[in-house]
Formats: structure tokens, sequence, C-alpha cells
């Protein structure tokens, strides 16, 4: 029995580790103003970012199959599918491009979702925030820059200008391999490299997604959501995070609420009724990868540094 603790003592030494740095790095990801009791914990807050109006009469994309559903308005939280559909129908151009301002407007809807699911979540949510702050970031400095060279009183700058180098994914990298500041061997703090990380997230969300809109596997046994993001994970970000980042990981999924969870927030209460909402979202979540995906592949862009 002795022998048997001693094997087993660096195993629970390295995983307590584990665990306090990802407390220690999540409380510096973590938004800044929330409020400290939001219910139960599950529950999402309630006073976050809630907008009260009532969703359009928004025939969300229609399923591969042909039939529609109608995304409902999810009272008293601050994850809204239907306004999620909305951004990502807005952000595909007819052109085949993909326009920014409504992408990361569809990206603020997810990090809602992503936030909803309690604090350990802010591991993930808290790097995604600043990817899309950069990007944004990154727009109005071009903004700023290209209205100082042609105006001697610039005006105050606006993200999502219309003939602005970020207004889409398309215009943003002919911009940045034209000024340099793309690096196909070194690490830049740029709007494609940013972009990249984004999409490899929206894979991983994508995936995690089609795993809770199927059924049972032969035993009728569920998956969990925490096997769902791992089995997810380990597709679409694992092989771009180093060892330590994996291991910090395990324990974000161990902490995942259970699938009745991921369901309400959908505004469903049956496995039954969530599959043709979910298989909506995926639907629309898949479009806008597809697209993304080729893009960055026409330009080399998929492993960027």
């Amino acid at each position: 029995m002795v022998l048997l603790r001693h094997k087993l003592l660096p195993r629970y030494l390295l995983l307590s580790f584990i665990l306090a740095l990802l407390l220690f790095i999540s409380s510096f990801w973590l938004p800044p103003g929330e409020p400290p009791d939001c219910g139960s914990a599950w529950r999402p807050c309630s006073s976050f970012h809630i907008q009260t109006s009532k969703p359009p009469l928004l025939e969300a994309w229609l399923e591969p199959g042909g039939s529609s559903a109608l995304i409902k308005e999810c009272p008293g939280q601050s994850f809204q599918a239907w306004r999620l559909l909305k951004y990502l129908k807005s952000c595909m151009a007819d052109d085949g491009d993909i326009l920014l301002e409504s992408y990361l407007q569809g990206w603020d809807q997810l990090l809602e979702f992503m936030e909803s699911l309690g604090t350990m979540v802010s591991f993930f949510s808290g790097k995604v925030r600043e990817k899309t702050s950069l990007i944004r970031e990154l727009s109005l400095r071009h903004s700023m820059e290209v209205q100082g060279k042609t105006s001697n009183r610039p005006t105050p700058p606006a993200f999502g200008l219309k003939d602005g180098a970020y207004r889409s994914v398309q215009s943003m990298v002919r911009a940045e391999l034209k000024a340099g500041v793309v690096n196909f061997y070194h690490r830049t703090d740029s709007g494609c490299r940013t972009l990249l990380r984004l999409h490899r997230s929206l894979l991983w969300l994508k995936l995690m997604l089609e795993g809770l809109s199927e059924g049972p596997d032969a035993d009728g046994r569920y998956k969990t959501p925490g096997e769902l993001s791992r089995d997810a994970y380990m597709v679409a970000l694992a092989p771009h995070h180093p060892w330590l980042l994996r291991q910090a990981a395990e324990v974000v999924f161990l902490a995942l609420p259970d699938r009745q969870y991921f369901l309400q927030l959908v505004c469903v209460q049956k496995q039954e009724e969530a599959a043709p909402v979910l298989r909506i979202i995926i639907h629309a979540l898949t479009q806008v990868h597809t697209r993304t995906q080729q893009i960055l592949e026409e330009h080399g862009m998929l492993e960027l540094p």
C-alpha cells in the first residue's frame, strides 16, 4: 500500500500543479466588471449584455435536407442562437468573401456561449476575446494611418468601413501581404495570423456541437459535454498547443456542465428537440468555416507560426 501511494503521488502533484496554473492564468482572462454572483453554479448571468428586444422572424439558414426552423429567444441569458445565426449569415458576402465586422460579432455571441459555461472556460474564452479585440484594433490603427495620410484633420475611425483594408478577410489578407506584416516563418501580431487562431477555435466549437446533436452510442449512452469537447479539442486545437496547455485543457473538460445545461442554452429541454436546432447552427458554422478555410488556404496561411 505504501509503495502504491509513492507511485501515485507524482501524478497527484502534477495534476494539482496544472489546476493551480490554470486558475492563476484564468484570473487574468476574466472579463472586467462581471457580476460576482450569477445565481447557481451553471446558470448564465442574466445581467450581462442582455438585450430585451425580441428576435426578428428569422428563419435560420436552411438545413441540408431543406427544412427550416425558427430559433427562439431564450429569456434570461446572454447567449442567443438567433443572434449568432444573424451575424453568421450577414458575414457571408455574395462574392465569396467573409465580412470581418459581422464575423467578429458572431464571435461575440460565441463568447457569450463559452462564458455561460462557467469560470473555468475562461481558459479558452479569454484568449479568443484577445484575438477579436486585436483584429478590431488593427482595423482602427489602419484607418487612422490612412486618414492621417489623406487629411490634415482626420475623422474618428470606425470599424467596418466599406473601403477599409479590414472590411473583409480577402481585403485584410491583401493589405497585410502588401505591407509585409505577415511572416510565414516567425510570429507576428498580424490580422491574418490572429484570424487563423479564431478559425481553429471555430472548428473546435463546431465539432463539439456536432457531438451534442448526435444520438447515443450502441450501448444507449450519450457522451458527456466534457468528452465531446475533448474529442473536438484533439482534432482542432491540440495539434497546435504545447504539452502543458493540453494538460491544462483536460481540467477544463472535467469542469464542464452536463448535457441538459447545454440544451437549455438553445432553449430546448430534450435531445430530440435539440438535434434540429443544433444542426441549423452547425450548418451556419460550417459554411463560414469552409469559406474562411478556402481563403486562408489560397494564400498558404493555414500553418502561420
